[in-house]
């Protein structure tokens, strides 16, 4: 199946660590000679093996056919070599093992899981090798899954946190590749031809745009012939180019939707920071102290504790190649949207002028580091924080050293990097719910 919301949940599961007692696992590191990268752990403890092959084939590569690389991933599953979905499906099935694709705004992401008896292992491998390499985009599964589509995005005009969503990131990003969804327009979805997948995956899924992370019970030699069965079908090609910048917004921007319903959303950002930044973690722990912890969080205690004005209310920076997201978020009573917006505004701003205090400093350290034990690390995550660290070239120690850098983190190097980074002054603010005929003044940052 394909997800096209990883963003926020793919964030919190990245920025954790394995544990703040155990050190990661050792990470090896080639490069094929097909241009793919490879990493791999080895995990002897379970007779079986996750990978995970990215490319730089994200929604951020579909030009003006929005929903092109969504669509072109969802059909990968769907037909390959000599097999249609249902004898795709039947084949995992019967030696229990998956195969799935998913994409978001910079990667297209294909994932696989098999045990290691021989039998089971070789049919999972081919099959996943063809999924791959050899996609058919039957017309009939194209029309099937357009269709499918075209319903949810009509039922998307009548979501007000999607609708909420997508303005925002509109309103952030503008003409770059960043701001539109990765789903698409009810237009573009329509548009899309077979002739646009089949040359959308002959560019992108090429072995030097891709990223092979493994990680299951192989050694070296063993995980080296699996990512040189599994790109092999591919053509070598060229990694694309980078994408553009991102340009810091210049202005605040203010965008009231009407929509019939007795919630309002309101969502605020602004550009905040890219994968491999020098203020990711001052910024991963401010962020914390500010919303991202949950009911612990400066805005939780402030929105929803004092004045009960939102059950839930969130902050994140969503890190991706280019300068991604920084977002926050609530829905509220109509007839308290804007006071419950200036309260945000106001804390975000005393959080710039003071930072964290000392005890919310050492809390938001300790529950980080603390957060994540390492019974719960799958090897199925290992696998996606294998791809990350690939795909966006980070440090192989980048896992290893997360609690320690996590814990360096000083109230000073916070209130530093996020009076760089965030400017009251210049955030989008959205607001989706009933417009009162009477509008308020839009711009009214914090409480008199």
């Amino acid at each position: 199946m394909i997800n096209n919301y990883p963003y926020l949940t793919l964030l919190l599961v990245l920025l954790w660590p394995w544990s703040a007692l155990q050190a990661a696992p050792a990470i090896q590191d080639w490069q094929m000679a097909n241009g793919a990268r490879v990493l791999f752990v080895e995990a002897p403890d379970l007779p079986m093996v996750d990978v995970r092959v990215v490319f730089d084939a994200g929604s951020a590569r579909d030009g003006d056919q929005l929903g092109l690389a969504s669509i072109t991933a969802r059909l990968l599953t769907d037909g390959a070599g000599d097999w249609d979905a249902d004898t795709l499906a039947e084949r995992l099935e019967a030696v229990g093992a998956s195969i799935s694709a998913s994409v978001d705004r910079d990667m297209a992401s294909v994932a696989g899981r098999s045990l290691t008896d021989p039998s089971a292992y070789q049919i999972w491998k081919e099959t996943m090798a063809a999924v791959l390499s050899q996609p058919t985009f039957a017309e009939a599964d194209l029309a099937r899954l357009r269709e499918n589509r075209l319903v949810g995005l009509r039922r998307d005009q009548q979501r007000p946190g999607t609708i909420a969503q997508r303005a925002l990131y509109r309103q952030i990003f503008g003409d770059h590749p960043y701001a539109e969804d990765p789903v698409g327009t009810i237009e573009s979805v329509a548009a899309l031809t077979r002739e646009d997948l089949v040359a959308f995956h002959e560019r992108y899924y090429v072995a030097a745009n891709a990223v092979v992370a493994i990680v299951g019970a192989l050694d070296r030699e063993q995980a080296d012939a699996l990512a040189e069965r599994l790109t092999s079908g591919l053509p070598s090609g060229t990694r694309p180019p980078p994408l553009p910048p991102v340009p810091a917004l210049q202005e605040g921007r203010f965008e009231a939707l009407d929509f019939p319903s007795s919630q309002t959303h309101v969502m605020i950002g602004q550009p905040g920071m890219r994968r491999g930044d020098p203020d990711y973690y001052p910024l991963h722990v401010g962020n914390h102290i500010l919303g991202g912890g949950g009911l612990v969080s400066l805005l939780a205690e402030e929105i929803r504790e004092k004045r009960g004005l939102a059950y839930s209310i969130y902050s994140a920076f969503v890190p991706l190649a280019e300068i991604g997201p920084f977002v926050m978020g609530l829905q509220t009573r109509a007839d308290q949207a804007d006071q419950a917006r200036r309260l945000v505004l106001g804390t975000v701003e005393r959080f710039l002028a003071e930072g964290p205090s000392e005890q919310e400093l050492e809390a938001a350290i300790k529950n980080i580091t603390g957060g994540f034990p390492l019974r719960t690390a799958s090897n199925r995550q290992i696998v996606e924080y294998l791809a990350v660290i690939g795909f966006y070239r980070l440090p192989l120690d980048h896992l290893d050293r997360f609690a320690e850098r996590v814990a360096s983190v000083t109230g000073a190097q916070i209130q530093d990097a996020f009076a760089r980074r965030i400017d009251p002054d210049r955030l989008a603010i959205i607001k989706v719910g009933p417009v009162p005929s009477a509008p308020s003044e839009p711009l009214a940052w914090a409480d008199d």
